[in-house]
């Protein structure tokens, strides 16, 4: 399994980097993607990031899985960029997963991706217009789209994100591995 998470100017810190340490430390491949052309993405807490790659250097079809991070403007950023949502689009309408976390759900309620689902978002960027099933929870999976509600909520987030891939005992391991759950007797 090979994932990319996309940076934009303004996205939320944690969101970004609590996701990628955990794919990490699970062995899993993630790429991290600006969507400029430059290396360096300032996130929302004024953090400069050195990601992996730009977006002209990557493929989109190379991966299963596609993950945008929140922020208020990183999400505006996001958006913004029409080869990014339209690979969104694509992704979603072949049947790979698509994640998004915070504000970033509202680009896929934009996209039509929200429509019938069980979504969850920071509350106040659900809109009627998604036309899907916003639920006041962590982390919400419906099919192949996954969402998250807020920074406090990434753990939970790649967690979810990471079942999909992980076996139990893998996902014990991981949690024992950050201490989030009590260790076996």
């Amino acid at each position: 399994m090979k994932a990319a998470i996309f940076l934009a100017e303004g996205f939320e810190t944690c969101e970004a980097l609590i996701t990628v340490d955990l794919f990490r430390r699970a062995n899993m491949e993630i790429d991290m993607v600006s969507i400029s052309g430059d290396c360096i993405v300032k996130s929302s807490q004024n953090v400069l990031i050195q990601t992996d790659k730009t977006f002209g250097e990557i493929c989109l079809s190379d991966y299963e899985v596609l993950i945008l991070p929140g922020g208020k403007l990183g999400t505006q950023n996001l958006e913004k960029s029409k080869p990014l949502t339209e690979g969104i689009q694509e992704h979603y309408e072949s049947g790979k997963m698509v994640c998004a976390i915070c504000a970033a759900p509202s680009i896929f309620g934009h996209l039509g991706i929200l429509k019938d689902k069980h979504f969850t978002c920071f509350p106040g960027f659900e809109e009627d217009g998604f036309c899907g099933i916003y639920e006041h929870e962590l982390a919400v999976k419906d099919q192949n789209v996954i969402t998250g509600r807020g920074m406090a909520a990434t753990v939970e987030f790649a967690f979810l994100i990471l079942r999909q891939w992980l076996n139990e005992e893998q996902m014990k391991q991981l949690q024992f591995g950050i201490q989030y759950e009590q260790p076996l007797k």
